[in-house]
């Protein structure tokens, strides 16, 4: 017998069946959301695992495209492409970078020769490129804002004439979203910029360094140009520059720590906001799913859908492919 002082309204009815359930669903993750990062190496026929990323790998452009045709097929939209620079080219203006046969330029040429209609992103920085490890060129232990903002032109530069589609400025010096939203129309380049407006000084990068070979060579930390994990006010003044300097889209570099300022970039702005659930985010949840503490499958499910319920329309996740089949296959 119920009793009458029972609540009228009861929440769990529309809990009842997994059809209702799916009726009243708030928030969904698509195959269309997702952007895939992939690091490409020199050589051909190489594949190398990485010890703190399981299951991602280092692909020559051979086989990297393969790979991407996979991801392609499961209707996956875009790649990021992260280059492993030979120790040997670093230097500190990190001039490679806009060698035009780099390695970057040579893998979205190949890739777009080969999957025409994927969308391909690639990282402006000089990190990869630089002999200390910086996303500046260095002078006497400091960071030159303005002199390595010129070198960020000239590489957005190079990667769009490449075939780029987007360049994603992801240093942090203050300005470059202007100038190189100013060098690419000089150049008749129609290229889109998704600045990485909040990245933040975190900790949760480790496995990428180790990915990309960096993290032997960085000398000190990167705290005087990425964001303080304090602060988020600064944050949507750093999103408001982009915005006002040209940016497409912005980002929110980590993800999970984050989705508080993913949630006020998207209710102030309302513009394309993306974050990237990032190496050291992907690293604790696939160590957990491989010690058996988690299942792999619903706990990525379940951070994919925090993002899009924090306001995220999409998101750059290791898991991306794994995410493409589980949904392929639901």
């Amino acid at each position: 017998m119920i009793n009458a002082q029972y609540p009228a309204k009861r929440m769990r009815r529309l809990r009842s069946s997994q059809w209702i359930r799916d009726l009243v669903e708030e928030h969904s993750i698509s195959i269309k959301d997702l952007i895939w990062p992939v690091f490409v190496i020199e050589g051909k026929n190489k594949r190398e695992s990485i010890a703190s990323m399981p299951n991602i790998y280092r692909y020559s452009i051979d086989l990297l495209i393969e790979e991407v045709k996979k991801a392609y097929d499961l209707g996956i939209p875009a790649i990021a492409i992260f280059p492993i620079t030979p120790n040997e080219k670093k230097t500190n203006c990190g001039k490679e970078s806009y060698n035009p046969d780099n390695l970057v330029c040579r893998a979205i040429r190949e890739i777009k020769s080969s999957v025409p209609k994927i969308g391909i992103i690639t990282d402006v920085a000089l990190d990869p490129y630089t002999s200390h490890g910086h996303d500046g060129i260095v002078k006497d232990g400091i960071i030159l804002n303005d002199e390595s903002v010129d070198v960020l032109c000239q590489q957005a530069l190079v990667q769009a004439k490449a075939g780029a589609d987007i360049v994603a400025p992801s240093d942090m010096m203050d300005g470059r979203v202007k100038e190189i939203r100013k060098a690419l129309d000089l150049s008749n380049e129609n290229t889109m910029i998704m600045a990485y407006s909040a990245k933040y000084a975190s900790a949760f990068y480790g496995p990428f360094r180790d990915a990309v070979n960096s993290s032997s060579c960085l000398k000190g930390d990167k705290k005087t140009y990425q964001m303080n994990p304090a602060n988020g006010n600064e944050a949507l003044h750093e999103v408001a520059l982009d915005i006002q300097e040209g940016a497409d889209m912005v980002m929110v570099k980590p993800g999970i720590p984050y989705l508080d300022i993913i949630v006020k970039v998207k209710e102030q702005f309302k513009t394309p906001t993306f974050a990237y659930h990032v190496s050291g985010e992907y690293a604790m949840l696939r160590a957990a799913c491989d010690n058996g503490w988690l299942d792999y499958e619903s706990a990525v499910m379940e951070t994919m859908i925090s993002f899009k319920r924090a306001g995220c329309d999409g998101i750059l996740t290791y898991s991306a492919r794994d995410i493409a089949t589980i949904l392929v296959n639901k």
